[in-house]
């Protein structure tokens, strides 16, 4: 099962993928992109650490989910949250193929695994256009990405609110 869940800011999308994650009845393993750049991010990971169960393993790769995902197995759930840190990581480095390179091998991964994987990413479309080429590009890359990926996933849930939406797939 690959699943994709997309919300904004506070929308109850990571509580939601770690319900999920914890239902599965699988070996959990938290696959954070987030990179503590100053305090107040460092913030939001010890409340996202505080709020998944102590058992879960983690694993901390801010730009290379493919080999993580080509490695699970069927006995294991990945959380990964999230895709659009792990895009700002990737559009941020000096490599200008390093994002259509890891786009491409996590695409192709989540084909072949045999895993449960649970995508947490945020919604960025649904305002105005940002001014800035680089803002522009992260929202257009984010867009095509959630495409590519709710066509490759069995289930995609909308947050809002703390309240999900089922776009695809079972409830």
């Amino acid at each position: 099962m690959k699943e994709l869940i997309l919300g904004g800011a506070r929308s109850g999308k990571s509580r939601l993928a770690q319900q999920r994650a914890a239902a599965t009845g699988l070996a959990v393993t938290y696959v954070a992109t987030a990179t503590a750049s100053d305090a107040e991010m460092a913030a939001r990971i010890e409340r996202h650490r505080l709020d998944r169960p102590a058992e879960w393993a983690l694993v901390e790769s801010p730009t290379d989910l493919a080999k993580i995902v080509a490695d699970a197995s069927a006995d294991d759930c990945l959380l990964i949250d999230c895709l659009t840190l792990w895009l700002n990581n990737l559009l941020c480095l000096d490599d200008v193929d390093a994002w259509p390179r890891q786009r491409d091998a996590l695409l192709a991964a989540l084909v072949q695994s045999p895993a449960h994987v649970i995508m947490v990413s945020n919604e960025t479309n649904m305002g105005v256009v940002p001014l800035g080429e680089l803002s522009r590009r992260f929202c257009d890359e984010a867009g095509w990405l959630h495409q590519a990926l709710a066509e490759r996933c069995q289930r995609v849930t909308l947050c809002v609110a703390g309240l999900p939406l089922t776009l695809k797939g079972d409830i």
